[in-house]
């Protein structure tokens, strides 16, 4: 299936099924030398695995990281690193009811038109299960970066309609939700809980800072560095749309207010997001990120089976309520890729 692969020099190609034998990514372009070990790839799994809390799937995934080549001796040797997770709570015999129908906000009916068969098995490679082998290398990529003195962070901004009101990044980690608010966390969970009490979802908003990004990184037209930030978000499976800086709030600005104004000290504020004719201003990089309500809902909907007879479906399972905690570490390892990739594209340019 094309479209698996994703990078230019820093390449990554992931593989595998939700409910098949392992998921996982092989990476390409990898700087030789650098001390890593999967302990340090485990912290970023640990925080995508399922099973976390209450507003996660319960799914029991420990994700254990396994490299198979590509490090000798705690150090990337240069060539091709090979990282496996084995699937271990495999349940595809739940989903048996529902192989000849397709469900409403899945990839079913499109992906059987496209391919003219289908694993209906938790929505096979459509699954959020593929996210595992972004993580684990966008924290290879984030190490990488660390030497560079880049940081990414992500959080949950809003989530069903409650918003965040301050920032304080200690707090990410310290709550359920990974919002950037502790008041504002707590009514979302209640949020969340009772939407998933009653079978239903919502989605909210994720917003990332990447910080410490030289100027001068990115490419002029088709390869901005923002377009490509943009595609690697995108292609999430739940993330609908994602802003920049201002995003669509400027379109209410003027110019004298959009503008970026400098003076000796640099910008005096950021609303292009650290983005500037697709270049990096070497301001913060800062996008949002929307992210749909959860697509496996025990409500009843209506839906059409493979054969066309109409029907009313319900869709039983283990699945998160709402997507934003554990699509925070999908979009960070998303940035960390492009980052890395469009650094090491600027070294190229420069011999």
């Amino acid at each position: 299936m094309a479209g698996n692969s994703f990078g230019e020099i820093f390449k990554i190609t992931t593989f595998g099924e939700s409910h098949g034998e392992a998921v996982g990514v092989i990476i390409d372009g990898v700087t030789p030398g650098v001390k890593i070990d999967e302990s340090y790839i485990q912290i970023q799994m640990d925080r995508r695995k399922p099973g976390q809390s209450s507003v996660t799937s319960p799914r029991k995934e420990y994700d254990e990281v396994s490299i198979l080549s590509g490090v000798y001796e705690g150090k990337t040797t240069g060539t091709p690193l090979f990282i496996v997770l084995f699937n271990k709570d495999m349940k595809p015999e739940a989903y048996d009811d529902i192989k000849h129908s397709f469900r409403p906000g899945h990839a079913d009916f499109t992906y059987l038109k496209k391919y003219g068969i289908r694993d209906h098995r938790g929505s096979g490679r459509a699954s959020g299960r593929e996210t595992a082998g972004r993580v684990a290398a966008g924290a290879v990529a984030r190490k990488l970066l660390e030497k560079r003195g880049v940081g990414v962070v992500a959080y949950t901004r809003e989530i069903g309609g409650i918003a965040c009101e301050a920032f304080d990044e200690k707090e990410i980690e310290n709550n359920i939700v990974r919002a950037c608010d502790r008041a504002a966390a707590a009514r979302m969970i209640e949020k969340i809980e009772l939407l998933a009490s009653s079978g239903d979802s919502c989605g909210g908003i994720v917003e990332c800072r990447i910080r410490g990004v030289m100027p001068g990184i990115g490419e002029p037209v088709f390869d901005k560095l923002d377009a490509d930030l943009a595609k690697a978000i995108l292609s999430i499976g739940a993330v609908k749309g994602i802003e920049f800086g201002a995003g669509f709030a400027a379109s209410a600005m003027r110019g004298s207010e959009h503008n970026d104004q400098m003076d000796v000290s640099g910008f005096k504020s950021n609303h292009s997001g650290g983005i500037v004719g697709g270049i990096s201003s070497g301001e913060d990089i800062v996008f949002r990120v929307a992210v749909k309500p959860t697509s496996s809902i025990s409500v009843p909907q209506q839906t059409i089976r493979v054969s066309g007879e109409e029907q009313t479906i319900v869709t039983m399972g283990r699945h998160d309520p709402c997507i934003c905690p554990r699509i925070v570490p999908v979009v960070e390892a998303m940035a960390c890729l492009v980052i890395e990739d469009h650094y090491k594209r600027q070294a190229a340019l420069h011999g």
